[in-house]
């Protein structure tokens, strides 16, 4: 039972540690932070979405990307087009909450929302991030 339980706690142990280890340091814990990927049809439809996840205090930082080509499969048919791209800089436990807020607010019906996590970069960039994004 004791192994059992050990195995369970595991996850929350090592986060705990790793935390600690954070704020005693001042060591980044990879994976904190996140970019989310949103493509849009045209600019309006971009300036309007990241102003929207600003507002909601989502994102510390959306990046516009100029229009580009996308190539894309549609309900069988082979799609050729032309979107915005943003650039979400946010806190990874955000993610849930932004794609479930862009979705209810993004006019395609399957709008594209992926994330990465940030492993590394500029520590103060990344506190900068954590200052401007609230806690869940």
């Amino acid at each position: 039972e004791v192994l059992t339980l050990l195995v369970l706690m595991y996850p929350l142990l090592r986060g705990l540690a790793l935390h600690l280890h954070s704020a005693v340091t001042g060591s980044y814990i990879p994976g904190t932070h996140s970019i989310a990927f949103v493509s849009c049809l045209n600019e309006q439809i971009a300036r309007d979405i990241a102003r929207a996840i600003m507002d909601k205090k989502l994102a510390a930082y959306v990046n516009i990307l100029p229009k580009s080509s996308a190539l894309y499969f549609w309900k069988g048919e082979l799609e050729e087009s032309t979107e915005i791209l943003l650039l979400v800089k946010t806190r990874t436990s955000k993610i849930g909450e932004l794609s479930n807020y862009v979705r209810s607010i993004h006019p395609f019906e399957t709008p594209e929302i992926i994330s990465l996590p940030i492993d590394q970069g500029n520590p103060l960039y990344l506190k900068w991030i954590e200052e401007n994004v609230p806690r869940d």
